[in-house]
């Protein structure tokens, strides 16, 4: 999510930069601007297409986490035995006890970073789907609406809150992907 805070900033900001370029657009034909706020990151969290996914999600992290949990407990107690009877096995017993310790600590650390980055893959591509969509949504508000602009919220330091779409944007996304 910190990636599409940056870009609608890095958007908003670039709208604006046009908008004080070309003030012929806004002219006297075409009447005051009309601009929309919309804060992407809430409308996109707030769907409840979002709020399903990520409920589906949660359950499988947690799944997850009970195995890691499982799997550190059978570490936690290799480490103590290894620790215990360290002093009485003999070398070649203690160095395949510790090897044993070893591959598996090592396939445990492999399996938590596999997990991490299939989560955050999982995590980062609904958020882009349902980013798109909001997109399609807002540009269809604008329209609608007939707003000159619809700008993220976070790209601007004052609006009016009566301007606000995020919850007409989350509505709308909500009728469209049910």
């Amino acid at each position: 999510m910190k990636g599409f805070k940056y870009l609608f900033q890095v958007a908003g900001i670039a709208v604006c930069f046009l908008l004080l370029m070309t003030p012929s657009a806004f002219s006297a034909k075409n009447g005051d601007p009309k601009i929309g706020f919309v804060n992407i990151k809430k409308a996109v969290a707030d769907t409840n297409e979002f709020k399903r996914i990520k409920s589906e999600f949660d359950r499988k992290f947690q799944k997850i986490q009970k195995v890691i949990a499982a799997r550190e407990g059978e570490m936690k107690k290799l480490y103590e035995e290894l620790n215990k009877q360290g002093f009485v096995l003999s070398p070649e017993l203690k160095k395949q006890k510790e090897s044993n310790f070893i591959n598996k600590k090592k396939s445990l650390e492999r399996f938590v970073q596999d997990k991490n980055e299939e989560f955050a893959g999982m995590e980062k591509e609904i958020t882009a789907k349902i980013t798109r969509r909001m997109l399609d949504v807002l540009k269809n508000l604008g329209k609608k609406r007939k707003f000159t602009l619809i700008i993220e919220k976070s790209a601007t330091f004052y609006f009016d809150n009566a301007r606000d779409v995020t919850k007409t944007a989350v509505s709308a996304y909500n009728k469209s992907f049910k």
